[in-house]
């Protein structure tokens, strides 16, 4: 019986999740290795998580967190970064840019989990490294070491324990992220569409312990409620505003009014939303457990909010990115359509940008880059096209469900559409 031969999709696929050469994988554990070492050796490095450790000595020292108005988080982060603030700094200078290269490597495991790709393949492999060399606001993450490498992480492992149908497990998972800063607060609508009770309690008792906690150990907590919380709400202040890609800080910025940028934001945030609900119903009970459909609904929740939020900054899509990426093993998802390529371009590094859209003008860019992204995976998740979803495989080797790495170059068997 004459077999159907694979398309040049499939080759392609098919190539990609064969084990990559050593050659790859020293090459990838070299770009993040320098990545890591060049802002270790950056006098500004961990600016931002100064703030997280600025908190936490004062807590030591008897002073309330909030009287510095840039520590902006829950005072569950402030027991977190107790930890960290007993590092001598010069420990600290370079156990940190590691951290937040782990963390993103755990987002990057755990996106491969999901979507059954093998660890050790050439996707795996080249995907991280790929990001960390090409993507520009991953080496601000490492650089600056911003605890959104926290969410960057534990999204795409709440999703991978989710699809394991652990969902009281993946609401720990973003509790706990919650308590070290509260970006994962919309995901509470992926259990809410799930009716995972369980998990949405865990998401919220949590941060609501681990603060309690935090503000009977410090002094004046009420100072989170009467100042931090205000100043979140104007958007801070002139401090970040050149960095803010959201749109309500961009657009003013260009010249249009404040209530037109309100509005145009508001309603991509709404649109956004009521694709997660539309895309969820749409995909019940998918072949595969529904891998696509937690990621797609979870970016697309997250997209909606960074819409919104003030300030929005460029490393943001890096806590959707992982999950969005790893899902182009699947035929028909956004990574496979240059569009989604052309939407990152904003924000890929080595382009020789003009100097009018450098430095304090980038969030032009990061802004063009997070409506592009959120627009695409809008279309994505309302279009009514089938996704054709199949087990990942590798050459020579049965289909699985369990990514690990493959042992064989034999000659390929039947292999995955792409």
């Amino acid at each position: 019986m004459k077999r159907d031969r694979p398309s040049a999709a499939g080759r392609r696929t098919a190539w990609l999740t064969e084990p990559a050469p050593r050659s790859w994988r020293a090459l990838s554990l070299l770009v993040l290795l320098t990545v890591s070492v060049s802002a270790s050796l950056r006098p500004n490095w961990g600016s931002d998580n100064a703030f997280v450790v600025k908190a936490a000595d004062a807590l030591l020292s008897g002073v309330s967190p909030y009287e510095d108005k840039r520590f902006l988080y829950l005072p569950s982060a402030v027991i977190m970064a107790v930890p960290e603030a007993m590092v001598p700094r010069e420990a600290l200078r370079w156990l940190l840019p590691l951290g937040m290269t782990g963390l993103v490597g755990v987002g990057w495991w755990a996106s491969l989990r999901l979507f059954a790709v093998p660890l050790c393949s050439r996707f795996a492999v080249a995907g991280l490294g790929l990001l960390a060399l090409a993507y520009k606001p991953y080496a601000n993450l490492v650089l600056i070491g911003n605890w959104t490498a926290i969410s960057a992480a534990a999204l795409p492992v709440a999703l991978l324990l989710a699809h394991r149908r652990s969902w009281a497990a993946a609401g720990l998972v973003v509790g706990l992220a919650i308590a070290c800063k509260p970006m994962l607060v919309p995901i509470g609508l992926l259990f809410v569409l799930a009716r995972q009770w369980r998990g949405l309690v865990g998401a919220v008792l949590v941060p609501v312990g681990l603060s309690l906690v935090g503000a009977l150990l410090m002094p004046s907590p009420t100072l989170f409620f009467t100042k931090t919380l205000p100043f979140l709400f104007k958007g801070q202040d002139a401090y970040a505003l050149p960095w803010d890609a959201s749109p309500i800080a961009v657009l003013p910025r260009l010249g249009l009014p404040v209530a037109v940028a309100v509005a145009v934001a508001g309603a991509g945030a709404l649109a956004g939303l009521w694709a997660v609900r539309v895309r969820w119903r749409r995909s019940e009970g998918e072949a595969d457990g529904g891998a696509l459909r937690l990621a797609e609904t979870s970016c697309m929740v997250m997209l909606a909010a960074f819409l919104v939020s003030r300030p929005s900054f460029d490393h943001y899509l890096l806590v959707v990115l992982p999950p969005l990426l790893a899902s182009g093993v699947r035929e028909g998802s956004m990574p496979r359509t240059p569009w989604f390529w052309l939407a990152l371009m904003p924000q890929a590094a080595l382009v020789p940008w003009p100097s009018e859209l450098a430095h304090k003008r980038r969030a032009f860019r990061d802004m063009v880059a997070l409506c592009g992204l959120t627009g695409l995976l809008l279309r994505r998740v309302l279009r009514s096209g089938r996704v054709t979803l199949g087990p990942v495989t590798t050459a020579g080797s049965p289909s699985r469900t369990e990514p690990e790495c493959a042992a064989t170059s034999a000659a390929s068997a039947s292999r995955t559409a792409f």
